[in-house]
């Protein structure tokens, strides 16, 4: 008489993806986008659209970051781009720092009186706008509905409209039974809050506060805070020093990124 054997437990097959950011092998859970895998690695990626606890949109692309290599690199909001086995992404090449001031640029045209806006121009260095202010009073980065569907649970406000007509408002225009004047649009709406200068500002980007963006992409393709070895610093500014590197002589960086950004 045969024995019966009891079938071998079988394997949970792991839910991790490991990729690469920045040079930092990360391996995260599956469904995770490259966003909140650079954020677990503790590096910096702007965003405007994207808040924690809400749906991804990917409107304001402010979070695009650099994926593949060679002639197949190509940019993606990385709000919306799902963590894959063996992506290799980079989060400040020159491509993607261009993109971000081009993009704020467009932002700042569009609404030049946000504050939040002009924090950015002011975190990336952009000090001028060559496009024609519109001053709009809406940026179609569709917080305050993804705000008012799912944490308000309401509903009340959507997008309407295509392309240049595309707008945020009530149902047919008129006063909706469905909200209950919370306000939770207006707080997380990044127009609302109104610039330094006031309405009656005298230029469209402020450009008052401080840049400490990083010099060194200038010198190199990427950002050095985190992939550079000691010497290069990525928020200093060089002052042709020589030091010796693991990659041969580097250019010896100092503090003098604030000094050089207070000048008129």
């Amino acid at each position: 008489m045969k024995q019966l054997r009891s079938p071998e437990p079988q394997q949970t097959p792991r839910g991790g993806v490991r990729l690469k950011i920045d040079g930092l092998d990360v391996t995260v859970d599956a469904g995770t986008s490259v966003l909140e895998a650079a954020r677990f690695l503790g590096l910096e990626i702007p965003t405007l659209c994207h808040v924690d606890g809400l749906s991804a949109y990917g409107g304001c692309r402010l979070c695009v970051v650099e994926i593949g290599k060679g002639d197949k690199a190509r940019l993606v909001s990385s709000c919306t781009y799902p963590a894959e086995d063996g992506l290799v992404a980079r989060t400040n090449t020159k491509r993607v720092v261009r993109t971000r001031k081009m993009l704020i640029e467009l932002l700042v045209s569009i609404a030049p009186s946000s504050k939040v806006i002009q924090d950015l121009a002011a975190r990336f260095g952009v000090q001028k706008c060559r496009f024609k202010p519109k001053y709009e009073d809406c940026i179609l980065c569709g917080l305050c509905v993804r705000m008012c569907q799912e944490q308000m649970m309401s509903g009340a406000i959507d997008f309407v409209g295509r392309g240049q007509k595309r707008r945020i408002t009530t149902p047919f225009d008129k006063k909706s039974e469905l909200c209950r004047t919370c306000g939770g649009c207006m707080y997380i709406c990044p127009v609302c809050t109104l610039r330094c200068q006031g309405p009656s500002a005298p230029t469209d980007v402020c450009g008052s506060c401080v840049c400490m963006e990083p010099t060194c992409i200038e010198k190199f393709d990427d950002y050095m805070c985190y992939l550079g070895p000691t010497g290069v610093c990525g928020t200093c500014v060089s002052e042709g020093k020589k030091v010796e590197g693991s990659g041969g002589d580097k250019e010896l960086c100092h503090t003098a990124n604030t000094t050089q950004q207070r000048q008129p």
